[in-house]
């Protein structure tokens, strides 16, 4: 009898390893002008380490039996703490010289999701967006409310200085010298830079996520697409996961991420079909710029951008990994 036991037990955790899923996960740290000349061979080298190491760390949790959400946490979080990417560490400024930062998060099994926007102190504000997801009854919260939110949960206020640097100083410098007070918005090379993840598990769920620190001297108490569910973010196993980054306001106009999914679902496209269709075409018509990453549940991913680069990377379910900034990579 004992014998049965164990025969059955491995034929058991042998049929369970075959029906495993295979496991995939794409990043991506902003769309923009991004050229050549911009960047110096030592920063380049530390930004594809940086996104290599971020969809490592993802990886490693999904292949660990990890959920896609605790995979995009993952990656995100090492993104956020980068002073490379405007999120967390490296967020831009506001037009007063602060720094207000964007997240959400979804989950494509349940359709699940949360989000904070204008939060000051929040050091990864995906974990906190995460959190709002799992441990509220809404999904959107926003400024002081998000942080109050964040002490109830045990999350640590960090000082706004955390989020200085330099490069990102002498960004709002120059984007107060270009723009005017009759013409608020700053020229185009302030208004991107985002990050964000999708991801597949073993379960065969999807999850997309999104942070970012929003648009260099930003007036008003702006938000953009990154933590409104639909533009910057949106999962739904029947579709597909999407994180977005670009000109927020045309993103939202043209509900960029749930767009893509609507065309799988309604028109019957595939992952790649749609996100060109949106990214190359409807976008585009409204004035829009900027990229998504995308991600099936079959694992086929799609990494599309109407900008001259795009931070980008993935892990596919071959465990091929691939960076990439420029638009000719």
């Amino acid at each position: 009898m004992q014998r049965q036991i164990l025969a059955l037990l491995a034929s058991l955790a042998l049929a369970s390893l075959a029906g495993a899923q295979d496991v995939a996960i794409a990043i991506h740290g902003g769309a923009g002008t991004i050229e050549r000349s911009e960047l110096s061979a030592d920063e380049e080298r530390q930004i594809r380490l940086t996104l290599e190491t971020a969809l490592r760390a993802g990886h490693q949790r999904l292949e660990n039996g990890a959920s896609a959400l605790d995979a995009i946490e993952a990656a995100i979080v090492i993104l956020e703490d980068s002073p490379f990417f405007n999120a967390g560490r490296g967020a831009v400024f506001t037009h007063r010289g602060a720094n207000e930062l964007d997240a959400s998060i979804m989950d494509g099994a349940t359709r699940n999701a949360g989000a904070v926007a204008g939060v000051s102190h929040i050091r990864n504000p995906i974990l906190l967006a995460r959190r709002v997801m799992d441990e509220s009854p809404h999904v959107l919260l926003s400024g002081e409310g998000a942080e109050e939110f964040a002490l109830d949960q045990g999350f640590e206020l960090i000082p706004g200085r955390y989020f200085h640097t330099e490069r990102r100083w002498e960004q709002l410098e120059r984007a107060r010298r270009q723009t005017t007070s009759s013409m608020p918005v700053p020229p185009a090379e302030f208004r991107f830079g985002t990050v964000g993840a999708v991801a597949l598990d073993k379960n065969g769920n999807i999850a997309a996520g999104t942070s970012t620190g929003g648009m260099t001297n930003k007036r008003y108490g702006r938000i953009g697409d990154s933590p409104l569910i639909g533009a910057g973010t949106y999962a739904d196993n029947d579709t597909c996961a999407v994180s977005s980054t670009g000109h927020g306001e045309y993103f939202i106009r043209a509900a960029v991420a749930h767009d893509i999914a609507a065309q799988m679902r309604y028109a019957d496209r595939d992952l790649v079909t749609a996100t060109r269709d949106v990214v190359h075409n409807r976008l585009l018509k409204l004035g829009g710029s900027g990229g998504v990453i995308a991600m099936d549940r079959a694992g086929n991913i799609a990494l599309e951008h109407n900008t001259p680069g795009m931070y980008r990377g993935s892990i596919d379910t071959d465990g091929t990994v691939t960076t990439a900034i420029y638009g000719d990579e």
